[in-house]
């Protein structure tokens, strides 16, 4: 999977990174087992700090989807592919906010109002 990092982006690069590997998990693009670059690797491909690498590696083996392997480095964990309903559920909101007309922008909004 590539991965693309905006500098000028409001977003931080540590949550542009983050994202792109969670969307990518739930996409189902990057299967539980699938072994991620090497933080160094992709820190020197991305052009950031190898410290930022890390730290969303970290972050997401906190959240269950990475497990990181001291060496061996950071792998999808085998728990983080059981999105199926969850991808059903959002493709039913894309479908339904399209067939609306209203924006994909506007409906991702609504799911982070409380």
């Amino acid at each position: 999977m590539l991965f693309v990092i905006d500098p000028q982006a409001p977003v931080p690069l540590f949550e542009q990174l983050a994202g792109q590997i969670r969307a990518g998990i739930v996409k189902g693009d990057l299967a539980p087992g699938e072994r991620l670059p090497p933080a160094r690797e992709l820190a020197a491909d991305l052009d950031v700090n190898q410290h930022t690498v890390l730290r969303v590696y970290q972050v997401l083996r906190l959240e269950g989807l990475l497990d990181v392997r001291q060496g061996r480095g950071a792998f999808v964990a085998a728990s983080a592919g059981d999105f199926g309903r969850l991808r059903q559920a959002l493709d039913a909101v894309r479908r339904e906010a399209e067939s609306l007309g209203l924006p994909l922008s506007t409906a991702a909004s609504l799911l982070t109002q409380e």
